[in-house]
């Protein structure tokens, strides 16, 4: 295996995540798939493939993509929101403290 349990532990662990003996065996053997295909697509040559600029191309086949107009719309249902709150600071939510550890 790529990734070993204390990997998977180690990340878990910056990300705040506590996870059962389950899910570590889960995401030990996801990640090591993952990190598998990463290591065949290393193996394709790509010195002939230019980079791309843009991933989004346009419907009609061509290079020019068809984009919507962007256009800003009101959006004015913070009060409503805020009013369902359980500890509204107007105009900001009140919530627990998650950065301590």
């Amino acid at each position: 295996m790529k990734i070993s349990r204390d990997d998977v532990l180690y990340v878990a662990a910056l990300a705040h995540l506590e996870l059962t003996d389950a899910e570590v065996d889960t995401y030990q053997k996801q990640l090591d798939a993952i990190l598998t295909y990463i290591d065949k697509l290393n193996q394709l040559d790509t010195a002939k493939v230019e980079p791309m600029a843009q991933v989004l191309y346009g419907t009609n086949g061509t290079e020019d993509p068809t984009l919507r107009e962007d256009v800003v719309l009101p959006c004015d249902v913070g009060k409503e929101i805020l009013d369902q709150a359980p500890h509204p600071n107007k105009p900001y939510f009140r919530v627990p403290k998650v950065i301590e550890r």
